[in-house]
């Protein structure tokens, strides 16, 4: 891998907390929200992996994807919304949310039986 061995490779996962976040009551205490966010952030970004692919051809992409949460935690759909522009990449996609489920489970003061948001990921070479 020469010129990649001395790049340190940084496949970062960044959970927009403001981006979408549907499904919500009113009611639900933002601490909870705050928490539960970065709980998700955390297990997204620890699943997450570079394509071999991908970083021999040091291809670099950020996609956004919609996805759907059930009560569990439990990923039930996804959607890319952004393409990261290389297919090796956006195929990793669905990779990622199957290794990624279950996700932490919403706060119990969540209303509603699904919740959707929109998270951006990075594949980045650095």
């Amino acid at each position: 891998m020469g010129k990649l061995s001395l790049v340190k490779i940084m496949a970062s996962v960044i959970v927009a907390t403001t981006l979408a976040f549907t499904g919500f009551a009113s009611s639900v205490n933002a601490q909870d929200i705050s928490g539960w966010q970065k709980a998700v952030s955390k297990k997204i970004a620890k699943k997450q992996s570079y394509p071999r692919a991908a970083l021999r051809k040091e291809l670099q992409g950020r996609a956004k994807v919609e996805i759907n949460i059930d009560r569990e935690g439990n990923i039930v759909a996804h959607t890319i919304q952004s393409s990261t522009g290389h297919e090796v990449l956006d195929k990793e996609v669905p990779k990622l949310m199957k290794r990624a489920s279950p996700l932490p489970a919403p706060p119990a003061e969540a209303a509603d039986s699904q919740l959707t948001m929109v998270i951006p990921l990075a594949w980045v070479l650095e």
